[in-house]
């Protein structure tokens, strides 16, 4: 006779397991079909970001311009300082040789101390601290003394100026560094949003940049506005640059940034100015009411005064504004006004 085994029924926390796992599963099959595919980015939208990642990129641009400049200066001081260094060390040793000769043939004629000339040649701050060797010397030794003291002196405190000037100039070429790595990623940044237009957005963009460049200098060639002095001849120079490339970093006469075209400018008028933004907001006369602005007046824009441009008349500017344009008129209400310089 056959025996039946009962089959065993699963355990009631298994069951449990089992249903919770698959009405999971049953959840996430259902959201996974209907969530839709993340929404493109409209041309507006890339737009908006990719000017705020420009003005980014023109903040860091504007530091990174500070710290070339001290770079450069600092170079220039290090420079005048060894260059001074050696022909102090040059005088030091024509000095000792001279009273070193003297101390020699005055040994020669038994006249004094033959301990002298090795005090002379190699330390004459101890010699000159024994009282009793003085009274062996003449006036004309003292005061010969005193000199390679003084010179010494000096020798030294350039040497330490210029090891600290050495430390600054290290640690502004790491800033340099670091601003420079900020700016290439913040215009990389933008770059892979432009790269997410398709062709026919990229010329829509392109069409309303240049439509606006043309209202923009149709209101400049209509405000009958004129220039003179200094200001006015920085203007002139400036319009011959018109359409030119921005690059970050750049003086011309190819490409410039912006506080680039107006330090160019203004050289070109025989008036030097500082090369950054931040810098020529501090020389001059500031002018708070746009009314009051003059043609050829630096004007300044955003907090930090990371901006600067030539003010054209009629309310427009003649700058150079960011990457992927070209020095061109805009309206001055385009951007946070700040004050305006007249230099």
């Amino acid at each position: 006779m056959a025996s039946h085994r009962r089959l065993k029924q699963p355990s009631r926390t298994r069951v449990t397991v089992l249903t919770t796992a698959a009405a999971a599963a049953v959840a996430f099959s259902s959201q996974a079909a209907n969530a839709a595919p993340s929404a493109k980015p409209s041309k507006d939208e890339v737009n908006a970001k990719v000017d705020k990642l420009y003005e980014e990129a023109e903040q860091a641009t504007e530091k990174l311009n500070g710290a070339t400049e001290k770079q450069e200066n600092l170079q220039k001081e290090i420079s005048t300082i060894q260059d001074n260094v050696a022909r102090g060390q040059q005088e030091l040793n024509t000095m000792r040789d001279s009273i070193g000769l003297a101390a020699a043939a005055q040994y020669r004629t038994g006249s004094i101390d033959s301990s002298l000339q090795l005090f002379l040649s190699s330390n004459p701050d101890d010699y000159l601290d024994k009282a009793s060797t003085m009274d062996q010397l003449s006036a004309q030794q003292v005061e010969a003394l005193k000199k390679i003291q003084e010179k010494q002196r000096e020798l030294a405190q350039d040497r330490s100026e210029a090891s600290e000037k050495l430390k600054d100039l290290a640690s502004t070429r790491t800033e340099l560094s670091k601003k420079k790595k900020e700016v290439q990623t913040k215009l990389a940044d933008a770059q892979k949003l432009l790269n997410t237009l398709t062709a026919q957005e990229k010329a829509a963009l392109a069409a309303e940049q240049a439509r606006s460049s043309r209202e923009s200098e149709r209101d400049v060639l209509g405000s009958g506005s004129a220039a003179s002095g200094r200001a006015g001849a920085a203007y002139s120079w400036a319009q011959s640059q018109l359409g030119k490339p921005y690059v970050y970093g750049a003086t011309g006469l190819s490409s410039y940034d912006c506080s680039g075209l107006t330090s160019r400018a203004y050289q070109a008028a025989g008036v030097s100015i500082p090369r950054t933004s931040q810098e020529q907001a501090n020389i001059g006369t500031r002018i708070y009411s746009v009314g009051k602005l003059k043609v050829g007046d630096l004007v300044f824009f955003y907090g930090d005064l990371h901006h600067v441009a030539l003010y054209a008349g009629n309310n427009m500017v003649l700058h150079a504004p960011r990457t992927g344009t070209v020095v061109r008129y805009e309206s001055i209400n385009n951007m946070p006004f700040q004050f305006g310089v007249r230099v």
